[in-house]
């Protein structure tokens, strides 16, 4: 493949259709909006309109709320945690906590902190430092010979 060989696929490309450009174009006069009427102008915006109907998104309840003060966890699992141990990328030495995780690639960024899940097995013994845990992961934790210790969430 040379670059001065390189084309489009034949049909991927339609060339710009000039409406409004006279009766013998084809999409002349109307320029293929049909004829007069509210669509037929410029500037309508009719998403959502029912005709006078009540439209469907104000007959239906709201319903819930969004908590702007709930905070916001990565979740890794212990399987995640034992893939990066074996890729030599998490060091089983060193305590784990939200920096050391970024750095070896398990996380892409911290949000309000990491709270460990149990899917998975752990083989390594891990001194582990994060915001939270779940009941389940701690005990795997715990029993493959390792530490956890769970940060106050207030700690900003």
């Amino acid at each position: 493949m040379k670059l001065n060989e390189i084309k489009d696929n034949e049909g991927s490309t339609h060339s710009r259709k000039r409406v409004g450009r006279g009766i013998g174009s084809g999409s002349g006069k109307t320029g293929g909006r049909g004829v007069k009427g509210q669509k037929a102008r410029s500037g309508v915006s009719i998403n959502g309109f029912e005709g006078g109907q009540m439209p469907i998104y104000r007959r239906l309840p709201k319903r819930g709320f969004n908590n702007i003060f709930a905070s916001e966890f990565v979740t890794v699992s212990l399987a995640r945690l034992q893939t990066a141990i074996d890729a030599k990328k998490l060091d089983p030495k060193a305590t784990v906590d939200a920096a050391a995780l970024k750095a070896a690639g398990v996380i892409r960024r911290a949000k309000d902190g990491v709270r460990i899940l149990s899917d998975g097995e752990l083989k390594a013994k891990l001194s582990i430092e994060v915001a939270g845990a779940s009941k389940a992961a701690i005990e795997k934790i715990e029993k493959a010979g390792g530490n956890i210790k769970l940060l106050s969430a207030a700690a900003e």
